[in-house]
């Protein structure tokens, strides 16, 4: 034990004032979150304005692809940070630097298997999820590079959470923008002067990651700290790895989800659209305009974990729910700067992904539908990851599930058949805010609880 004291334990989570707190450890998951989110925007520019209109098209379909790769990384990662969280709040040091070694083995396992099977059965996938005949080579090449380097993107992933839980989210943030600079400079390489096309774009992001990736292991390497990479904790341990699967069922089932529904949008407009691969890419644009402002209060929310995880594991719930209200204030703020954007300026925005009009008018028009109640997301994404945080996992799933599940897909599959393409479109904001009251009942059921039970400090 009075090694361990010699070494640096993250113990400001418990006792430095909230809003400090937060600034401290949101920000660099913010600017981490923001700029993974222009990583992929960038490439989406890149290669619509490299490549053209339907490798866009191809660029979406594989978003399912993608949503179904995270789901299994961040069962892992985000499972891994939280229950490391957790355990340093409990002053558990011997579990969580087994914590750590586990995060790395099982992102190694999964990362290869999820890559193999799926290179495996590749085009037909591709197919189910929306591809079509003139977009698939764009969406296989893509695919095919960043599914070989599946478990270089899995343990990178993992490893930044695991920073982020630790102590580090500065380490953790400059990770992702050493990723995006890198990612950056490669991508346009890559696609115009060594004219490797969409491929190229994949390529770039893999020899990023893994640029990234030595330079965490490196640092994750300092003996100094309490957590680094050592031998004896890469041994898989039941407890702990039932531990870390059943916190990270929630972030699972979200990605999970997200993928089934990217599947139905994308056969739905298929189906209903005059021209079914503009659709696909209008909303591939407008998802991925969407997508930063849904980043950056995920930047919001994997800083507020480690604090809750903390405080909640050392019985400080006054600190948990002062911690949650203000979270939820900025991802609000967030998301309705979103919304002003997506109505006001859609098809500046859409230009810059395209020169080709039918898609930029389909994309504005598509960008205004999506965030008509776009402000109420930052609050259910707060309050489902806080809930997971926690350790209350039935209810972040049943969060996650219900908007994307339970009220989504059934209006995806309803409403098309009467109102068309816009039934597809028009979906996604009624969802929102049916989910969004769904949150408010959960949210404030749980403060009763606490309330009744008089805890406090």
């Amino acid at each position: 034990m009075s090694n361990t004291n010699k070494k640096r334990v993250p113990t400001e989570l418990g006792t430095e004032e909230i809003g400090k707190l937060l600034m401290q450890y949101a920000i660099p998951a913010i600017i981490a979150q923001t700029a993974a989110s222009l990583y992929h925007t960038i490439d989406s520019i890149f290669i619509g304005q490299g490549v053209g209109a339907l490798a866009i098209s191809g660029l979406a379909t594989t978003f399912p692809f993608m949503n179904l790769s995270a789901a299994f990384g961040a069962m892992v990662g985000v499972g891994g940070a939280t229950l490391l969280s957790v355990r340093l709040g409990q002053r558990d040091y011997e579990s969580a630097k087994n914590i750590l070694g586990n995060i790395v083995t099982l992102n190694i396992i999964i990362g290869i298997v999820f890559g193999s099977i799926s290179l495996l059965f590749l085009d037909n996938i591709l197919y189910f999820f929306g591809a079509s005949e003139a977009t698939l080579p764009y969406a296989r090449e893509f695919m095919q590079v960043l599914l070989y380097g599946n478990a270089i993107t899995h343990l990178y992933l993992g490893i930044n959470a695991a920073l982020r839980a630790a102590g580090h989210p500065k380490e953790s943030m400059y990770a992702t923008i050493l990723t995006v600079v890198m990612n950056v400079i490669l991508a346009p390489i890559f696609i115009y002067i060594f004219k490797w096309g969409i491929r190229g774009a994949a390529l770039a992001t893999i020899i990023s990651q893994s640029i990234t990736l030595m330079w965490q292991i490196r640092l994750l390497s300092n003996p100094q700290e309490l957590l680094h990479l050592q031998r004896g904790i890469y041994k898989l341990r039941s407890a702990l790895v039932k531990g870390i699967l059943n916190i990270g069922m929630s972030p699972f089932f979200i990605n999970t989800a997200a993928c089934l529904v990217v599947i139905i949008i994308n056969k739905g407009l298929r189906y209903y659209g005059e021209n079914g691969d503009i659709s696909i890419g209008a909303y591939g644009i407008a998802n991925r305009i969407q997508f930063i402002f849904v980043m950056i209060v995920l930047g919001l929310t994997q800083g507020m974990q480690p604090i809750v995880g903390y405080n909640y594991g050392a019985k400080k719930i006054e600190r948990v729910r002062k911690t949650l209200i203000l979270t939820i204030v900025w991802a609000t703020i967030v998301t309705t700067i979103g919304t002003i954007i997506s109505e006001g300026i859609p098809e500046i925005v859409a230009r810059a992904f395209t020169t080709d009009e039918a898609l930029i008018a389909s994309s504005a028009r598509t960008m205004r539908i999506m965030s008509l109640v776009m402000p109420t997301i930052g609050f259910q994404l707060v309050t489902t990851n806080f809930f997971q945080s926690i350790g209350k996992v039935k209810e972040s799933i049943f969060l996650s599930l219900t908007r994307q599940m339970l009220i989504l897909v059934p209006l995806l599959l309803i409403l098309p058949l009467f109102f068309g393409e816009d039934g597809v479109w028009y979906s996604m904001p009624i969802s929102d805010l049916i989910a969004a009251i769904l949150t408010v009942i959960l949210l404030t059921k749980q403060f009763m609880e606490w309330k009744k039970e008089g805890i406090g400090n």
